[in-house]
């Protein structure tokens, strides 16, 4: 991976201001995905929370915790409609390698590394996230990778 994609996280702007919805995003590769989390950000905050204010102030003002939130059921969504609705793969780092490196394989820090967890509810996908959410938003967490590989994984090599 280049160190644009290995410093890649899902970051949102400052929380409790007029642009706390939004993800930011640098120019390249990672601004695709970092776009379509981004719709599913979107969407929750202005349909599937519960919440009293009008549709655009649903928008302004989200807090931190609102944040991850949100990042989680968009994560979930995505990874539950790339698994066809019937499971979801989130993929972490573990502590140590978990692969054994061969001639043809060149580590980069990160794929020997994957941990995977399988769910059969998107729920509990969902809820999972949100406990590990720094692993997607945390500086240094490859955030935007994991879930590149969770993707891959959710959808099936063979699909």
């Amino acid at each position: 991976f280049s160190c644009e994609w290995a410093q890649a996280r899902f970051r949102f702007r400052q929380p409790c201001s007029d642009l706390a919805y939004a993800l930011e995003a640098e120019k390249g590769g990672t601004r695709a995905i970092l776009m379509a989390v981004q719709a599913h950000v979107i969407k929750y905050l202005l349909f599937a929370r519960g919440t009293e204010h009008t549709h655009l102030e649903r928008l302004c003002r989200v807090s931190g915790p609102e944040q991850g939130q949100a990042l989680a059921a968009a994560l979930a969504d995505t990874l539950w409609a790339a698994g066809g609705g019937g499971r979801a793969v989130v993929c972490l780092l573990a502590p140590a390698a978990h692969l054994v490196l061969s001639g043809d394989y060149r580590a980069d820090g990160i794929t020997e590394r994957l941990q995977l967890f399988e769910f059969s509810e998107k729920a509990a996908a969902q809820e999972f996230i949100f406990n590990h959410i720094t692993c997607f938003k945390g500086e240094g967490s490859h955030g935007v990778i994991l879930f590149l590989y969770s993707l891959l994984f959710s959808r099936t090599l063979e699909r």
